[in-house]
């Protein structure tokens, strides 16, 4: 259904041509959108118009018009005057409401077809019959984006999304969940990762300054058929989720891009649970003091280079020589040994990726 704000926008734009005044109701008589002020007085004249067998009649100095969605009548339009001026704006209105209903019904369903694509609810064959009766290009290069917004059902953020990129008839922008915009991008033919990279920072940057919104963008692989759109759209969650556990200072995050984390986030609570106590031997990285974690963290950023690290610690080489050794007392674990602090590394990941999974069970 068009919205009222659409109908009114519309016969205000024909008035100001005409210079006629226009009126849209329901068929119940109720004014949707109007340039008249008296409009409410002719709800009878309407519901009687409604019943009767013409597609168009005058009645108390006014041309009455129906407008049909596939032969069921969705609208009554008045123009005001009987003049055969009056008729053909009053045509011309109808037409013109009735391409609406005809453009807005194709938006629905290819945003319900993208939808059903998305959560993979379509079988095969009916994607592709689909997509043939929507105009929608089957073996095109496409890439799927999840901008995830602060706030549920941001309104100011996804009609922000929608005039960066509606005016692209080839891209979709919708929504299957209360806090994330989905924009379906179709890509040219030389456009890669760092150009989907730039895109995402401008999405960023836009919500940011326009919407005032904070958000985080994901997205998955290019995919060549429309049949793979799913999976950059499950690449893009993935990479949303690893993201927010193991990179939080990032905003943007690529599938493509994922490192380790993505290795982690797939693999099975018990196992973690094994590793972790074979590692620190059931303790956990949180016992560690807050300068333990200071150094270990710098330390790594440093690429295990004890003089840069002590420089930017502020302390002498021997103390964190000292630091080093107290860790190797407890752990094992000598980070100066390229293959322990791998093992370092990767059970901290583990301990962000287990905390993560207990916060999502309560």
């Amino acid at each position: 259904m068009i919205s009222n704000q659409i109908l009114q926008s519309t016969i205000e734009g024909l008035k100001g041509i005409t210079r006629i005044d226009l009126c849209v109701m329901d068929t119940e008589g109720k004014t949707l959108a109007t340039t008249i002020n008296n409009a409410d007085d002719y709800e009878n004249a309407v519901l009687n118009f409604v019943d009767s067998p013409a597609d168009s009649q005058v009645l108390q100095g006014y041309q009455f018009f129906k407008v049909f969605d596939e032969h069921q009548l969705e609208y009554v339009i008045l123009a005001k005057g009987d003049s055969d001026d009056v008729y053909m704006v009053g045509k011309i209105a109808s037409f013109q409401i009735q391409n609406l209903l005809v453009a807005y019904k194709e938006r629905y369903d290819k945003d319900n077809f993208i939808k059903n694509l998305l959560l993979d609810n379509l079988l095969l064959v009916d994607i592709y019959n689909r997509a043939k009766k929507l105009h929608i290009e089957t073996d095109v290069r496409r890439v799927v984006f999840i901008i995830e917004t602060k706030n549920e059902k941001d309104i100011n953020a996804l009609e922000t999304v929608r005039g960066l990129f509606s005016g692209k008839t080839k891209d979709f922008i919708t929504a299957v969940d209360e806090k994330n915009i989905i924009l379906v991008k179709e890509l040219k033919p030389n456009e890669n990762y760092d150009d989907m990279n730039k895109t995402a920072k401008i999405i960023l940057d836009m919500l940011n300054t326009e919407a005032m919104t904070k958000v985080h963008v994901a997205f998955g692989t290019i995919v060549n058929e429309i049949k793979d759109v799913s999976r950059s759209y499950k690449e893009a969650k993935m990479a949303l989720d690893v993201g927010k556990i193991f990179y939080s200072d990032r905003n943007v995050m690529a599938y493509s891009n994922l490192g380790i984390g993505r290795l982690i986030y797939q693999l099975p609570m018990p196992l973690c649970k094994m590793f972790i106590k074979e590692i620190f031997d059931g303790k956990s990285p949180d016992e560690f003091d807050e300068e333990t974690l200071t150094t270990i963290n710098k330390f790594f950023e440093n690429n295990l280079n004890v003089s840069e690290t002590s420089r930017q610690l502020y302390i002498h080489r021997n103390t964190l020589v000292y630091r080093l050794d107290k860790l190797q007392k407890s752990t094992n674990l000598d980070l100066r040994v390229f293959e322990d602090a791998i093992t370092f590394k990767i059970a901290l990941m583990v301990v962000k990726y287990m905390k993560y999974m207990e916060t999502l069970e309560y």
